[in-house]
This record gives C-alpha cells, structure tokens and sequence, in this order.
C-alpha cells in the first residue's frame, strides 16, 4: 500500500504498555521530541500484570506523581502468605523493608497506563498515537531510522533517529531487526481468570499448593484475581477434562471462591498465559534499543515484569536523555542500557529458575504424594527477618533505579 504520510521525530517508541509509557514520558518531560505508538484503541487488556511494586511507587513519587497516582483505585499488598500442602508457610513481609512505600499496590494496568498517558499530556514534546501499529522497520544502510505502521486512515511512516522496542514479548520490531533470543524456559503455563467477590469476604492467602497444583489469588476489592498455575503445554488436557473439573479443583483449593465462582461460565472466561523467561544476547542495532519484555521476558513469579519494564525506561531516559538532545546516540552508546541492566535481569530470571525448579516444579509433578514444606521456604516462614529479606528482593528488586533524567522548564 502506498504510504500515506511521514512523521519524523527523534524517538519512536514501539508499544504503549509499562516500559513504553514511562520512558515516553521522561523523554517528553526532557523535551526530547518523542512519539509512543500503541496498536490498540485503549490499555484496556486484562491479565495484565497489576502488581505495582515499591521500587515503581518511587519512581512515582520521584517524579511528583504519587498523590494522584495513589487516588486511583488500589488494594495493598504486604504479607505474601500461602498453604503448602495444607502447612501455612510465610513467603514475604514487605513491611519489614525499609522503603518509603512498603507495599505492593495492585492495580488494573491499565489505570496505571492512562494515568501516565495523561500526566503526559502537559508535555508538547511527547506524542501517544494510539491504533497504531508498527508493522516493519525504516533503514538508511545498516542504520534503523524508524518504523512503518498501520493506522485507522492507512499507512505511514515515522522516520526517528533512535527507534526503541517497548512492544513485548512478541515483539515485531525485535524479530525485524534479527535480534537473537535466548530461550531460558519454564515449566508451566497459567491459566488467569476472575470469580466473583461478595463485600463480606475476605481472606489473606496469596498461594496454594496442593499435590499436582498450584494456584494464586489476589483479592482485588470486587473480584477474586485467579491464576491457576499448569504443566506447560498442557492446556489442550486441561480443557479436555472439562470447566466442571477444573472448576471443581480451583474451589477445593480456594472454599472461598465457592460463592462467586459462577461468573467463570466457559473457557472464554479464561486466557492461558504462556509463560517463557527469555533475554537478548544483543540489545542493539544502529538507531534501535529494546527494553522491558522486548529485551527480556519474565515468568510471572514474583510479579516482577511490570516494574522491571520501568525499571529500564528510567535507566534508558538516565542514560540516553541527554544525548538524544543532540542526535541519537552511538551503539556503543545505546549498549550502555544493555550494561546498566543486564546484571538485575539475569539475576531476577535466575531466582525465577530457581523458584520454579524448587516449588512450582515439585508440586505440579507430585501427582497424588503428600506435599512437604522445602526447608527454605520452612526457613524463611521461621525467620521474619529473611521475609523482609525476599520482600526487598520482590519489591526493590536488584540494582533499583532512581529518577537522574534531565527536566525541561
């Protein structure tokens, strides 16, 4: 199709969720010239990651934003309980760590998303285009110089002297720039779903394992959050049982689901995620970075992947913010993210790894046998101070960043 038009600016950003808008809005609170382009109509997807950690309301609170941020409609989260085989074991205590915001605030996405799409606003240099959808890469020699994408009223092309990836696990500008992904692997798929919640109820249970099965709850004011954790690959199985059977287990784990569980009516009720930790041995082309799931995807133990995303868009504004005043940076330049971030992504994946070997693996493998708590995590139920230990490493994470971007008056 012939292209309809060009834009240029200095910064496409692909992709509209955690990394794409926050690093869209520290480059336009910069004054760098910026475009953010997300192919939906709206945030409004949901099984997204809700869990906002202390190192994002930092983040927040570091860029004036926590009053309003905290006005929108939350629940917080800060002991991480569970029943291992009918044992109650401890996970984490967030309130043990020393952080001006120690609790995880569990919020829609896309609250989270359009709240920073709107604190944006202010800022002329900062442009959101949403139906947009990048669809191939634009490029002078070996250098990336911007993205072809789809929009409502046909095709355009936006010419950027740096193009950054922000658009997933799946992302298409990642595949068009042949970058290698090495696969790390996990051993399950979760199965997200909502169950009705009634005002009187209450419980404080975060997980469940039970010989064969896992689960995850996050009471979320007027629904249950559920993810029904499976062996990978074996959703076809699943659903060859039934939604009787399957619903049958998640109540027998979860009594108190019985009341609401109703609303989970078929299949179409439930999405599969497919769960895959896997990184970039390269982040970098000519004039393109990737960042956040695009650089690196995360297993969703933890609920970690959302705040690394904004971890690297404050790594990449700290970084690239003030160069890009001027042009758009060196690769060697650009790698300086990769060698800022790196080190905080491989050891997250590898305590993930660890996690899913130890617990999600023995239990999802058990078959009929009694469950037994592991000793570490009999260890850690023990000793409150190893829970604040584990809360610092969920919710601070490795190498937390803080907020050096320049500010234009």
């Amino acid at each position: 199709m012939p292209t309809r038009h060009t834009l240029k600016t200095r910064c496409c950003i692909v992709g509209g969720g955690p990394a794409g808008m926050m690093l869209g809005y520290l480059l336009g609170r910069a004054g760098i010239d910026v475009v953010v382009l997300e192919k939906h109509a709206d945030f409004f997807r949901d099984f997204r990651g809700d869990t906002v950690h202390p190192s994002t309301l930092q983040v927040m609170d570091e860029l004036g934003l926590i009053d309003g941020f905290l006005k929108l409609p939350h629940q917080k989260l800060q002991k991480l309980d569970g029943m291992f085989g009918g044992t109650p074991v401890r996970i984490a205590d967030l309130s043990r760590i020393n952080v001006k915001y120690p609790f995880i605030a569990m919020m829609p996405q896309w609250d989270f998303l359009n709240f920073l799409r709107e604190s944006g606003k202010r800022f002329a240099s900062l442009k959101v285009l949403m139906s947009t959808e990048a669809t191939d890469l634009l490029r002078r020699g070996d250098t990336i110089a911007g993205v072809r994408a789809q929009t409502p009223d046909g095709p355009i092309e936006i010419e950027a002297d740096l193009t950054i990836a922000c658009d997933g696990r799946h992302s298409t500008v990642r595949e068009r720039a042949g970058l290698a992904v090495e696969e790390i692997g996990a051993p399950m798929d979760v199965l997200w779903f909502r169950v009705g919640h009634r005002p009187d109820e209450t419980e404080n249970l975060f997980a469940r394992v039970e010989p064969g099965k896992m689960m995850v709850t996050f009471d979320r004011g007027d629904y249950w959050q559920c993810a029904y954790v499976i062996a990978k690959g074996q959703y076809d199985a699943v659903k060859a049982r039934g939604l009787a059977a399957l619903l049958d287990d998640v109540v027998r784990m979860a009594p108190i689901l019985k009341t609401g569980i109703a609303e989970v009516s078929s299949f179409d009720d439930i999405k599969l995620l497919t769960v895959a930790i896997n990184r970039l041995t390269r982040w970098t082309r000519p004039g393109l970075l990737c960042i956040g799931d695009a650089a690196h995807a995360m297993s969703p133990v933890g609920g970690v992947g959302v705040n690394l995303a904004v971890q690297d868009a404050v790594a990449t504004a700290n970084i690239l913010a003030a160069k890009l005043a001027q042009g758009c940076p060196s690769e060697a330049e650009l790698d300086a993210v990769r060698r800022r971030r790196e080190f905080p992504v491989r050891v997250t994946q590898r305590m993930q790894v660890v996690a899913q070997n130890n617990i999600i693996t023995l239990a999802l493998e058990s078959g009929d046998r009694p469950l037994k708590v592991p000793f570490p995590m009999r260890l850690v139920t023990a000793v409150p101070w190893l829970q604040g230990l584990i809360a610092r490493f969920v919710g601070v994470g490795v190498r937390p960043e803080h907020v050096h971007s320049p500010v234009r008056s």
